[in-house]
């Protein structure tokens, strides 16, 4: 049976959500899951992606997202949203595109993201 859109992109929130309170417990990777980042790989298996997600000093400058939307293309859930970093007095976010690759278990099986250099968000 086919997983439903609304838990497609439940898999890929509760990633998104991970990158702020860095709590991967709810997020569901398979162990060859990878992730691509500007062309380059930042994620090799789940292990190390989950790993990233508790304790990547990479992940540390986030304090919140926003803007968050998401749309489903079959088993692919893209989306788009906003990295707020810190030092949060200066008002800084870089949006981001990201898509995530689930499988019909509800499982990320592929992660490929861009995004921009952080700018004042208004």
């Amino acid at each position: 049976m086919a997983l439903a859109d609304a838990d497609r992109i439940a898999a890929a929130r509760a990633y998104v959500d991970a990158l702020v309170s860095h709590d991967a417990s709810a997020v569901r990777v398979t162990s060859d899951c990878t992730r691509i980042e500007l062309g380059v790989t930042t994620g090799r298996n789940g292990d190390h992606i989950i790993r990233s997600l508790e304790r990547g000093p990479q992940f540390r400058l986030i304090h919140h997202i926003s803007d968050f939307a998401a749309t489903v293309i079959g088993h692919t859930v893209q989306t788009t949203y906003y990295v707020h970093v810190h030092p949060k007095p200066l008002g800084l976010a870089a949006r981001v595109v990201e898509s995530f690759e689930v499988d019909d278990a509800g499982a990320i099986t592929a992660i490929v993201a861009r995004f921009s250099m952080p700018r004042r968000k208004a």
